[in-house]
């Protein structure tokens, strides 16, 4: 199924302030994708393996699939902390409505919050605002950026770019339905769709 172009900074009113400026922080992932189809669009093309992680329909299974991520994720990354970006859609819980907002990939705003795993399995309070929504947020990197989670505008699955040892993970936890993939790749797992 085709995936939507991104329209810049979707969902902001007519009139509404124009999008943030971009951030150290982030600004290494928008500079180094690229709008496409591909995966290479939601994850910079500076990784081992990659892989789409499809987002389950139903709490119960979203959380399993949830837990199995952040599982995997925490297993492979060493203590450090992570950076958590929820996408403000208008619909989606930011977690923090007042934070300062940055712009990742097409002028999108996050909030991007500094937190682990724990902080990104239960920040989010409404998980169900939409049919691809959880209680993950949509962008998750560690600190020295060795791993990159995200999940763009509306797409009903994750891409995961990273080491080896963590795609290869993911790819066998009996709770994901992922897929390995390489940055060239249509990202739209088989069977998804955008949400």
């Amino acid at each position: 199924m085709a995936v939507p172009e991104p329209v810049p900074v979707p969902g902001l009113a007519p009139g509404a302030p124009p999008a943030p400026a971009g951030d150290e922080l982030v600004d290494w992932i928008t500079t180094s994708t690229e709008r496409s189809r591909t995966v290479a669009s939601a994850v910079p093309p500076v990784y081992a393996r990659y892989a789409t992680v499809l987002i389950p329909d139903g709490g119960e299974a979203k959380d399993r699939a949830d837990a199995a991520l952040v599982e995997v994720l925490q297993s492979h990354t060493t203590g450090q902390p992570w950076w958590l970006g929820y996408l403000d859609t208008g619909v989606a819980d930011v977690v923090e409505p007042d934070a300062r907002r940055v712009a990742v990939y097409a002028g999108w705003p996050y909030v991007l919050l500094e937190g682990g795993p724990e902080r990104a399995l239960s920040a989010r309070r409404t998980s169900d605002a939409t049919p691809w929504h959880s209680a993950l947020p949509e962008l998750l990197f560690p600190r020295d950026r060795s791993w990159l989670v995200t999940t763009m505008w509306d797409d009903d699955w994750r891409c995961v770019g990273g080491p080896a040892a963590v795609v290869q993970a993911v790819l066998g936890h009996p709770d994901l339905r992922a897929r390995a993939v390489t940055p060239d790749q249509e990202a739209a797992p088989l069977g998804s769709g955008p949400g």
